[in-house]
């Protein structure tokens, strides 16, 4: 009897053996299995990430360029058009938590299918639409979903996406990578004015109003007073923070007559355009309007024994100079500024800072 009884212990401890190792085996399969990747091309690829950045199984998002003939092309060949490649986003994901298909669909719902080689404002084969297939099921799902969306009514002209193999992706600089959450205001500032999202409310019903751009504090959250320290100068912490004023005839942009923008140094948001500055004669640039209006606010100033209209940005707060209104016809108006409060944008440098929009400007 006891034999038969040890029999049976030793058979239920093999038997409980083997399914612990069929479980073992099971979740070694599925720590295995290795993440797949979907590469898209919508357009400005700065747009083209946050849509899939907060979706559970994307497990991360890279900026770059593809489909073209040069190996390791910068920002600005590419921009030039004469490499071949797109802007585009390499998705590396879970195809457990989020499939392909379900990628397919927030593509198609984020860009501008039916206009070739070219996505809202930004004109030219490296803003085309398409999809790069890395096997052949993706190359079906991605012809099925476009032949659907053909078949959908939705649009009046043939769908321009192209559905090709995909090539070499070569990562783009790393001031590119996650734009959108390095510099909130200039991307809203970009996307509202690219027309993209006017466009995606019209074409999909989306029930988001479009406005105008004006970061909330989720969105741009102003440095704490030790970072600021770390990252300003002395002058222009001075400046900035504590309403200080600089040396007349003593600062970087009095006497700049250079093409470009002027930024505020804290955030980066648009103040003045070198097309609306002038000599005042008083040592410190000086403009005739904003460039952005919606990012300047007036604030009464009784220091120094009399009245003046203080000017300041609107996200980061940031004393940039005063208001008078000696200045030339037609408005009459003089915005006197403090270099220690802008950082200058040369107009050749405007699209690789992220200011693109402003190119137009420029051009004769």
């Amino acid at each position: 009897m006891r034999k038969i009884l040890l029999l049976v212990f030793i058979m239920n401890i093999f038997l409980m053996g083997i399914a612990n190792s069929e479980d073992m085996k099971k979740d070694i399969d599925i720590l295995a299995q290795k993440p797949e990747k979907a590469t898209f091309a919508g357009g400005c690829f700065w747009c083209m990430e946050p849509p899939f950045a907060s979706l559970k199984g994307v497990m991360s998002i890279t900026v770059g360029y593809t489909g073209g003939h040069k190996k390791n092309p910068t920002y600005e060949e590419v921009s030039s058009g004469v490499t071949g490649h797109a802007e585009a986003i390499e998705i590396l994901y879970d195809p457990a938590q989020i499939t392909y298909s379900e990628l397919l669909d927030v593509f198609w719902r984020n860009i501008d299918p039916i206009t070739p080689n070219r996505q809202f404002v930004d004109v030219g084969t490296q803003y085309r639409s398409a999809i790069f297939y890395h096997t052949e099921e993706q190359r079906r799902l991605a012809e099925e979903s476009k032949a659907k969306l053909e078949k959908s009514g939705k649009f009046d002209k043939p769908i321009a996406t192209e559905i090709t193999s995909a090539t070499a992706f070569y990562k783009a600089e790393e001031y590119h990578q996650k734009y959108y959450k390095k510099n909130p205001i200039r991307y809203k500032f970009y996307r509202y004015n690219s027309g993209r999202d006017q466009y995606l409310k019209k074409t999909w019903g989306e029930k988001t109003e479009v406005k105008k751009p004006e970061p909330d504090d989720k969105k741009y959250s102003k440095p704490s007073k030790d970072e600021l320290r770390k990252k300003l100068t002395p002058l222009q912490y001075k400046v900035t923070q504590e309403n200080g004023t600089e040396r007349a005839f003593d600062n970087e942009y009095w006497a700049n007559r250079k093409q470009g923008i002027y930024v505020d140094i804290v955030s980066g948001e648009p103040l003045f355009s070198s097309l609306d500055k002038f000599d005042s004669g008083t040592g410190w640039p000086s403009f005739t309007k904003p460039l952005e209006p919606e990012n300047i606010t007036g604030k009464e100033d009784r220091s120094l024994f009399t009245t003046r209209t203080e000017v300041r940005s609107k996200y980061a707060d940031s004393h940039l100079g005063h208001l008078f209104s000696d200045g030339p016809k037609p408005s009459g108006l003089r915005y006197c500024m403090n270099s220690a409060a802008l950082r200058f944008i040369p107009k050749e440098d405007l699209e690789k800072e992220g200011y693109g929009e402003y190119k137009k400007l420029f051009e004769k």
